[in-house]
């Protein structure tokens, strides 16, 4: 895979609505072509001990950020992919990988319904599933997988360089 989103989100609490920041990385042709990163005001608007005790972010970090919309209407044009490209693979957008897309792409979906907006049906992949194919046995946390493929992962918890090892990862065995 060489053109790619690899996406990565943070929550306040236990909500999956409750993304307070969100990293992506944009790759084309095996090249990083763009990134992003922002906070944002979660819903709700409540942090547990736990959450922030794995990435620092508190109510005072998040208070002025912009809420979730405002945030994807600055992330969705960078995931377009040209009418060439949506012929060829028949999709609108990049694929977006996510280490343990469950959470990211559960995460992505809650925030899409809790804000009425209309959900595109992105291509979603895996890289701590494609990891566990790769290699069987043991841990496939992010700073581990990320180190096996090369990546040194030095902020971990930080949405954007959570990406940034995703991307990595993808690269190497996507």
């Amino acid at each position: 895979m060489k053109d790619f989103a690899a996406i990565d989100f943070e929550t306040a609490n236990n909500e999956r609505t409750s993304v307070c920041s969100v990293g992506v990385v944009i790759y084309r042709d095996g090249r990083k072509v763009d990134e992003f990163y922002s906070l944002i005001k979660p819903e709700p608007d409540y942090y547990t001990y736990w959450c922030t005790r794995v990435h620092g972010l508190t109510s005072s970090d998040t208070e002025n950020a912009p809420v979730f919309p405002e945030v994807w209407r600055q992330i969705e044009p960078k995931l377009l992919l040209s009418a060439d490209d949506q012929e060829k693979l028949g999709t609108e957008f990049l694929p977006l990988v996510a280490h343990n897309k469950a959470f990211d792409e559960s995460c992505l979906k809650a925030v899409f319904r809790m804000y009425g907006m209309d959900y595109p049906d992105y291509p979603f992949f895996c890289t701590l599933i494609q990891s566990r194919r790769v290699w069987p046995g043991g841990r496939h946390n992010l700073d581990i997988i990320a180190a096996r493929c090369g990546f040194d992962l030095r902020n971990h918890h930080h949405a954007l360089a959570d990406a940034e090892a995703c991307a990595a990862i993808a690269l190497k065995i996507l």
